[in-house]
């Protein structure tokens, strides 16, 4: 037992490439090339400061091993390599004992992609060989001050693989403030995997001007006939189920809802017929400041059963997503007690704190433990957060 080690390891196929770790940690452990984020097993002293701003899950991976996995080992893969079993521990290796229990000691993990989702094709692109998009369409959503735009890149000839729920990263063009090339910016794909009409090579994506957004403002001017590299396309568990009694939970704010626009879209086209609903519970400041506000308008409920809230409409309290279903607990309980419930919540980071206090009101009224229910849906992948 003295000669194995913990070493801490990054999942390619869930990793979406958002930084987040490489620019969390505190030494310099985590690191890139144009295909993997990896950790130095070198350097990593497992201060766990990467863990809990992951939005994936990615970055929770823990191994005891004879010889630690290189670099360049991390670099080459497209999924983790099997775990190695865990060796029996002598009852008097207190040494040994604290090395596994360490391993464990993390509170996120992988989650697992819906059973009946298709399989999804990850980093088919990299930085070293982009695929080469054409903008075709770039369209404001919203009206008065926030600039959101429904932008739409062609691939020509190239094939360019998508599920809904995935994302693709871009590279804005220049250097930052040493000299170095800008970071990816990871944006999701707001459209069905058969593209913007049936049977077009191409996707698109909702992206927000923000004041001072290098990546924003570059993609919202982007005119007709522009040009820009594309990577990826990543994500293998935010993936939309196939299973036709699967219901689909929905929970968002703002561009939180590009995922979920993808997942509408290719229900609407292909699945009309089959029996699980898709349920939306959508938050913005104002109607005109939700994007797809009308092409909402034209949905059937049949289709998509949808709860908009707004949180500034004059004269009017306050409401939130969460606020919602606090007031649809009814609903929401009768879906958490359904087998082929599948949960899925995108945007802003600072809605999945809302978003889990009202899960557990609401579960803790209807008799039943929401930690306990979120970590059955979580391990048979039913539960899937993106936050950003």
């Amino acid at each position: 037992m003295n000669a194995l080690v913990k070493q801490h390891l990054i999942d390619p196929e869930v990793c979406i490439r958002c930084n987040t770790c490489e620019a969390t940690c505190p030494i310099g452990a985590i690191t890139h090339d144009a295909n993997n984020y990896v950790v130095d097993p070198n350097t990593c002293n497992f201060c766990m400061d990467c863990v809990s701003p992951c939005p994936t899950g990615s970055i929770d991976h823990w191994f005891v091993v004879p010889e630690p996995f290189s670099l360049e080992d991390q670099f080459s893969w497209l999924e983790l390599p099997p775990k190695p079993p865990e060796p029996a521990l002598d009852p008097d290796d207190s040494e040994a004992a604290a090395l596994l229990d360490g391993a464990h000691a993390a509170t996120g993990g992988r989650v697992p992609p819906p059973p009946s989702a298709a399989k999804p094709q990850i980093n088919v692109f990299n930085r070293d060989a982009p695929a080469r998009a054409t903008v075709t369409g770039n369209l404001r959503l919203t009206a008065g001050e926030t600039d959101t735009r429904h932008i739409i890149l062609d691939f020509g000839s190239r094939v360019f693989p998508v599920l809904e729920g995935q994302s693709i990263g871009v590279i804005p063009p220049g250097t930052d403030a040493a000299g170095k090339p800008h970071a990816m910016r990871l944006y999701s794909i707001a459209s069905a995997r058969d593209g913007e009409r049936p049977n077009t090579n191409n996707l698109a994506l909702t992206v927000k001007r923000t004041a001072g957004g290098l990546a924003s403002n570059w993609l919202c001017d982007m005119e007709l006939g522009a040009t820009l590299d594309v990577i990826g396309p990543f994500g293998a568990t935010f993936l939309l189920p196939a299973a036709e009694d699967a219901d689909i939970l929905m929970i968002c704010t703002g561009t939180g809802a590009a995922p979920f626009r993808g997942f509408t879209e290719y229900r609407r086209r292909h699945a009309p017929g089959i029996h699980g609903r898709l349920h939306l519970y959508f938050g913005a400041r104002t109607p005109e400041e939700l994007p797809y506000f009308g092409p909402l308008q034209k949905l059937p409920a049949t289709l998509l059963q949808q709860e908009l809230v707004y949180s500034r409409l004059p004269g009017r309290q306050r409401e939130y997503v969460q606020d919602r279903m606090r007031a649809r607990a009814e609903h929401i309980t009768a879906l958490l007690r359904r087998p082929n419930l599948h949960v899925f919540i995108c945007g802003l980071r600072g809605l999945e704190a809302g978003v889990e206090a009202a899960f557990t009101d609401i579960a803790e009224a209807a008799g039943m433990d929401w930690a306990t229910l979120r970590e059955s849906l979580r391990t048979s992948g039913r539960f899937h957060v993106e936050t950003y």
